[in-house]
């Protein structure tokens, strides 16, 4: 039996977790998550980006680093904060299929990015 093709080609599931004010580890909603997510989800669809979904996402559990996302099926991280960085990850990565280096997580990350 073979799998069924993607309905989606592309996911960008975007952490929207909170936890207790004052959590030691933070969490991605405190940090304007919904914002950032909403934005994405609005250009996709005014981009008519075809085959890609924007979600929201529960803890990705790397909440120190947050906001993240993870684009799946690639597997990369990144860590936005601005709308411009919103806006950066979807033209080079999702729309002409490269990277944007500045903002990429590393599995051992334990601190955000610098860019």
């Amino acid at each position: 039996m073979t799998d069924p093709e993607s309905y989606f080609t592309c996911h960008i599931f975007c952490c929207e977790n909170q936890r207790p004010p004052g959590h030691e580890r933070g969490c991605c909603k405190e940090k304007d998550a919904t914002r950032l997510r909403n934005y994405l989800k609005a250009r996709v669809k005014e981009l008519g980006v075809p085959g890609v979904r924007v979600n929201s996402a529960g803890c990705l559990d790397r909440c120190e680093l947050g906001p993240v996302m993870v684009i799946y099926p690639d597997g990369v991280w990144y860590h936005y904060r601005t709308l411009e960085d919103a806006e950066e990850i979807l033209q080079r990565h999702i729309v002409e299929g490269g990277r944007v280096p500045r903002l990429m997580l590393q599995p051992g990350d334990q601190t955000p990015p610098v860019g």
